[in-house]
């Protein structure tokens, strides 16, 4: 409870300074009043043969098909220094019993001063640098959203962001602190982000500091257990080139799972480069290199058996809030679906792939990823398999887009034991979404 009260004093003095800061910006002349109204109808069917089984048994031909939609309506107001957002979401799979999920994936609101400061509270998106660990993951159906509060400061090339959010299933009085199975994994959560744009120079550099306090154990037993991370991002654009590269160092404590008060120390890290060339206005070509920490041993043991192996710290790195399936494979594979055994043994990702835009409204894409885990296996090689992608989009008109894709994947006997996957190794998956997303309706009095 002390904690508490500690970190609640700390935020009310951040809002005091930031208030008085505000007081001291000088009225700007008044703008008009705007009204917009979007709408978003994305539909996405999807086919697979192989992959991860359905069951525990084991299968050789593993095959799935279905239909994502989602259908999104959004209202944004906007007047002087204050604007508000309300996006409505419904999002399932066709034909799924209740008939999918509706929920509001955004609701806030912001007042911004003419000095740079600006102050958002309630149900929002956080994007920052290239979405490695704070994305809106928009692929899958359902997004990431988070309830926050955001203050920040965007003037002369500097930005600065402090987030803070409190997650409750309930507004209790009673056992109104244990918090699990919500909208979200964790209870609380701050961030701290930084970002300069360097002047005359194409050099933009971010730093990002999180503190995450997720709950084990039942409303009767629980613990509170805080992870760290802190680590940054750099993006250098000199004409035709784009060079970035990024490093996060995960720290705290982690619970062995969710029903467990028993912690473990973390030390994980993830490391990752990239160049991307613009030879002309049609052709683009890119590579890159990801790292990501992983643990030595299986928590439970290779062959089953009875007993756990104790470890003494985690090593592996997870991608916290992250959009995943624009870094590590369009099969979604790592970071999205569990290790078989609770164990992740880290990633090793070296890719490469070009763009090709033939013509105005087309864009095809290329690539290809060795996969490798990061950690040392001891009856297993490193080497998971390599995939293939390719995709393309067509610009229909101005707000509706068609796009297709397929993915390869040629797993090894490492893939197969870690993740469980059939298909004799062989992995393939296609899709074909339509995205409609017009822009219904623009007021201004």
């Amino acid at each position: 409870m002390r904690y508490h009260t500690k970190r609640f004093l700390l935020l009310a003095s951040l809002l005091v300074v930031f208030t008085a800061l505000w007081a001291q910006d000088e009225k700007a002349d008044e703008k008009p009043n705007q009204l917009t109204i979007d709408a978003q109808l994305m539909s996405r069917g999807e086919v697979r043969r192989g992959g991860l089984p359905s069951s525990t048994e084991e299968k050789d031909d593993n095959k799935s098909g279905f239909i994502f939609n989602r259908t999104r309506l959004s209202v944004g107001y906007e007047r002087d220094n204050l604007s508000l957002k309300v996006t409505a979401q419904h999002q399932g799979v066709w034909g799924a019993e209740g008939g999918g999920k509706f929920n509001f994936y955004e609701a806030w609101g912001q007042l911004k001063a003419n000095n740079g400061l600006f102050a958002r509270i309630g149900r929002q998106e956080l994007i920052y640098d290239d979405e490695r660990i704070l994305g809106n993951n928009d692929w899958a159906m359902a997004a990431l959203y988070h309830d926050a509060l955001k203050l920040g400061y965007e003037n002369h090339g500097h930005k600065f962001h402090a987030v803070a959010a409190y997650n409750q299933n309930s507004k209790n009085v009673n056992g109104g602190t244990f918090y699990q199975e919500g909208s979200q994994i964790y209870k609380t959560m701050q961030t701290a982000w930084y970002h300069y744009d360097l002047p005359k120079t194409p050099l933009g550099i971010s730093v990002l500091f999180m503190n995450i306090g997720m709950q084990a154990g039942t409303p009767e037993e629980y613990s509170t257990i805080y992870q760290q991370l802190l680590g940054g991002y750099v993006s250098f654009h000199p004409r035709n080139l784009i060079l970035e590269a990024a490093y996060y160092h995960q720290m705290g404590k982690a619970s062995l799972d969710y029903t467990s008060t028993v912690d473990l120390p973390i030390d994980a890290w993830m490391a990752s480069v990239k160049a991307t060339y613009r030879f002309n206005f049609q052709l683009t070509g890119y590579a890159g290199y990801d790292y990501l920490s992983g643990d030595k041993e299986f928590v439970v043991p290779e062959g089953g058996g009875l007993g756990l192996i104790r470890h003494s710290k985690m090593s592996a790195f997870t991608s916290t809030f992250g959009s995943t399936h624009k870094f590590y494979g369009a099969m979604d594979f790592f970071y999205v679906t569990a290790y078989y055994g609770t164990f992740s043994p880290g990633l090793q990702n070296l890719f490469a792939g070009a763009r090709y835009s033939p013509f105005k409204g087309l864009s095809c894409d290329f690539s290809y990823h060795y996969l490798a885990t990061a950690t040392k296996l001891k009856k297993l090689d490193k080497t998971l398999g390599y995939e293939l992608e390719f995709s393309a989009s067509y610009q229909l008109m101005k707000d509706v887009r068609l796009s297709m894709g397929f993915s390869f994947m040629k797993g090894t006997e490492t893939m197969e034991a870690l993740k469980r996957s059939t298909g004799k190794h062989q992995l393939k998956w296609g899709w074909l979404m339509l995205n409609v997303s017009p822009r219904v309706f623009v007021g201004k009095w």
